[in-house]
């Protein structure tokens, strides 16, 4: 059965589900942070996914890629599963601007999360899931919206 990683859900807001992955926005309103998380228990690789389940995860990472790129006007997006601190799989899509603090370097561990405001969580998870509404099914209800 599959579960969250309590840090991956306590750093996260659910946005949606694809078909195998739950994507969900990283609470840093510093850059547009999505991450997908496949519903697959004990899964730390992406090798270690069934080969359905991987063509699967490429599909639905590059969508993500592709909708975050026109819908921020993206200078770079860095896609990275690197699990070294949270195990469970999950695939980083990060959404960089030659202007943001951290530039050129990476995101990961160079600056403390600054949460997003409600209004700008509002604003962001309309926009990403106005962007992918023909391909994410959304949550019944919108608690972790206001978490």
């Amino acid at each position: 059965m599959f579960e969250l990683n309590s840090i991956l859900e306590r750093d996260s807001i659910l946005v949606g589900n694809f078909p195998l992955s739950q994507l969900r926005l990283i609470n840093d309103s510093q850059f547009p942070w999505l991450i997908l998380v496949p519903r697959r228990s004990g899964v730390t690789e992406i090798h270690q996914l069934v080969e359905s389940d991987r063509q699967l995860l490429m599909s639905e990472s590059c969508l993500l890629a592709e909708a975050l790129h026109d819908a921020f006007s993206a200078d770079k997006l860095n896609i990275a599963a690197i699990g070294n601190k949270v195990t469970q799989l999950h695939v980083h899509h990060v959404v960089r601007f030659e202007s943001d603090v951290c530039w050129p370097e990476p995101v990961w561990g160079k600056v403390p999360a600054l949460p997003y405001s409600q209004q700008a969580l509002v604003d962001v998870l309309q926009k990403i899931r106005s962007l992918l509404s023909d391909d994410l099914t959304l949550p019944d209800d919108n608690a972790e919206l206001y978490y």
